[in-house]
């Protein structure tokens, strides 16, 4: 089944060329099937970007998901036409009356500042307060894993001294968890941030449980099932090209950055980087929906009672 889209989503004529099965929103409409309602909180600078890559994710399983666009309240983008975010986005305190299967948080360019220093740190707290009651499944990815984790659970995020920055071997801690169906014990995954989660503090709190972790970057997908969340704080969900427009913005910025790591071919940049995550990428997210769509109440206004 498709992902539901507004026909005029720049993401929408990309993943249909892509054979990634799209519906129009009218199209869906007269479908006699619940879709999964799926919210999508987008903090990343390139919405469009960060849009098309999670809709190519969630959209490539046999449901039918509904794909809602969120925005911080008070929070205007820089770097995304305001014609965009008028079109296709609601602002969250529109949406907060409304219930959704899955919500996903994620990323944002503040991993410099304590989380209370971050301006609309106010009402991301209320966004992740408001999960407990409105959202069967909540997906924190990267600075918004953080987010969530400190928030929950005060597990602090320390700044590391240089960025963490390339594609990095992982390991499966739990083979038999059914967010990790499908994947191999050991596989290469994206990072890039400034910041990091130690495994001692995690250890500290019994609620949560590391299902991947690296050698060299260190834990990545922590599950707390007391708020039905998951926390990933690298990215699967990168382009292939994702991490060289990053390095190419920063070589053409003067911005002191290494070459990412075991990314480009023989580590030159000249040649085209090759995609090694995009399978587990489809497996993780597909996972998360399958196991939403086995546990949400049929009924959506169900989501959040006792």
């Amino acid at each position: 089944m498709p992902i539901t889209l507004p026909e005029s989503l720049p993401a929408y004529d990309i993943l249909a060329r892509e054979g990634v099965m799209v519906m129009s929103e009218m199209r869906a409409a007269r479908q006699d099937i619940r879709p999964l309602r799926i919210g999508l909180l987008n903090l990343m600078p390139k919405k469009i970007q960060t849009e098309t890559q999670f809709a190519r994710l969630i959209g490539a399983t046999p449901l039918q998901i509904d794909l809602h666009l969120i925005r911080m309240t008070e929070h205007q983008p820089k770097n995304t036409a305001p014609e965009h975010m008028e079109a296709f986005y609601r602002p969250f305190q529109e949406v907060k009356a409304e219930k959704f299967d899955g919500f996903i948080i994620t990323g944002a360019p503040v991993e410099h500042l304590p989380f209370e220093e971050v301006s609309y740190w106010d009402e991301l707290k209320e966004v992740m307060d408001w999960t407990q009651t409105n959202v069967h499944s909540t997906f924190g990815v990267c600075w918004g894993g953080m987010a969530m984790a400190w928030h929950f659970h005060r597990v602090p995020k320390h700044i590391l001294d240089h960025k963490a920055f390339g594609c990095f071997r992982h390991q499966n801690l739990a083979p038999a968890s059914p967010f990790l169906r499908g994947f191999a014990d050991d596989f290469v995954m994206p990072v890039s941030r400034w910041t990091e989660m130690r495994q001692e503090d995690i250890d500290k709190v019994p609620a949560l449980t590391t299902l991947l972790t690296s050698a060299e970057t260190g834990p990545c997908l922590v599950e707390d099932p007391g708020h039905r969340a998951l926390y990933i704080i690298n990215h699967l969900e990168y382009d292939s090209g994702t991490l060289k427009e990053e390095y190419d913005r920063d070589v053409a910025n003067g911005t002191p950055i290494n070459i990412p790591d075991n990314y480009y071919p023989d580590d030159d940049p000249t040649k085209p980087p090759r995609n090694r995550w995009r399978s587990h990428a489809h497996l993780l997210y597909g996972n998360w929906i399958n196991e939403i769509y086995q546990s949400t109440p049929f009924d959506i206004s169900e989501i959040g009672r006792p």
